[in-house]
């Protein structure tokens, strides 16, 4: 197997020779070179054509944010972002996916050696996921909508529920499917696989852009229609029942499919206490998480739905899906806003006051 060129671009000597060590140990990956700021990554990009570039935000001489938009103009490759965890940090790394970024991972706390290796699975994961986008792609991804979206008719129930799970690629499919929507559709719940400390700020971006009120979930929170609800980072999110209504449920049980959040819990919690007034859709991603999920909820009677591989970031998870029969239907990424819309409206005269 031909290994993986990474280039690592950070201006801290010593967070370039952390990483360096954990990519050169991983197996089918390795460091290229480093770059002490963009103007070496832009050499080290046209001499060795890595097949994946780690990138710090803050650098000397070019931000991480420039070097990244003339990189995607000039030459595509994967990127992963290496961010601090700060309200700026955040920020920044959302707007990097918006760039064209398809990973990020929070910047490790050199001082805290114990933590090293867990991070160093994070990098390595991290950086395998990259390596499958299609970045050449990724602004077809989020192509401009087909068909006008039609405002919906009064909802007045609470029973029907849209769920929605994604990973490499994510913010910005989840983005582009919400944006569209009117503001009183049903309730929707989302599981975005991120760090702590990103949720907020990317639940705050899409609130700022959407009709709907998008949020990050807090325990114990009662599900409305008019509202999206996205999984904080790092906690599991469930929806129970509490007699007519939902609710949701956060913990830190252990990961699944090797994710906290995982879309599977929150799927599995929906075929127990939702079942056929649930659609789901499994968005861009890597691995395999949701896909079993989604097939419970089909034997359910919920109506499933698979991004297709044309717009799909990475067609790891929904192609999952797909090859288990989990998915109803396959759609593209353009098209999924106004089946939404026309999901709702046929269940409008349906819904429970």
């Amino acid at each position: 197997m031909v290994p993986i060129k990474v280039l690592v671009v950070d201006d801290s000597a010593m967070v370039r020779q952390v990483l360096k060590a954990i990519i050169d140990q991983a197996e089918g990956m390795t460091c290229v070179a480093t770059a002490r700021d963009a103007y070496e990554a832009r050499d080290n990009v046209n001499q060795l054509a890595p097949d994946v570039i780690t990138l710090d935000i803050e650098m000397p001489r070019m931000d991480g944010l420039t070097f990244l938009s003339k990189l995607m103009r000039a030459r595509p490759t994967p990127v992963v972002m290496i961010s601090t965890l700060t309200e700026k940090g955040t920020e920044a790394t959302l707007r990097a996916m918006e760039l064209g970024a398809v990973e990020f991972i929070a910047k490790p706390k050199l001082a805290v050696r114990s933590g090293l290796s867990e991070y160093g699975a994070e990098i390595v994961r991290a950086i395998q996921s990259a390596s499958e986008a299609r970045v050449q792609s990724a602004r077809r991804a989020i192509p401009p909508q087909q068909g006008e979206i039609d405002e919906l008719p009064a909802l007045s129930g609470t029973e029907k529920i849209i769920a929605l799970g994604a990973s490499t690629g994510g913010t910005e499919a989840i983005k582009a499917i919400l944006e569209p929507l009117p503001a009183n559709m049903p309730a929707i719940v989302m599981t975005q696989h991120m760090p702590g400390g990103f949720t907020h700020s990317f639940a705050s971006r899409l609130n700022a852009t959407c009709a709907m009120t998008v949020k990050e979930a807090e325990h114990n929170e009662r599900i409305i229609p008019g509202r999206a609800y996205l999984a904080p980072g790092d906690m599991h999110m469930q929806v129970i029942r509490s007699g007519a209504n939902y609710v949701i449920q956060l913990s830190q049980d252990p990961p699944v499919n090797r994710h906290r959040p995982s879309v599977d819990v929150m799927f599995l919690s929906l075929v127990k206490n939702a079942g056929n007034n649930t659609i789901a859709l499994l968005l861009t991603g890597m691995g395999r998480d949701g896909s079993s999920g989604m097939q419970s909820l089909r034997e359910t009677g919920a109506l499933t739905i698979a991004q297709d591989e044309d717009t799909s970031l990475v067609y790891g998870m929904p192609k999952a899906a797909v090859d288990l029969g989990a998915a109803d239907t396959i759609l593209p990424l353009d098209r999924m806003p106004k089946f939404l819309v026309d999901w709702a409206s046929r269940k409008a005269s349906t819904n429970r006051v």
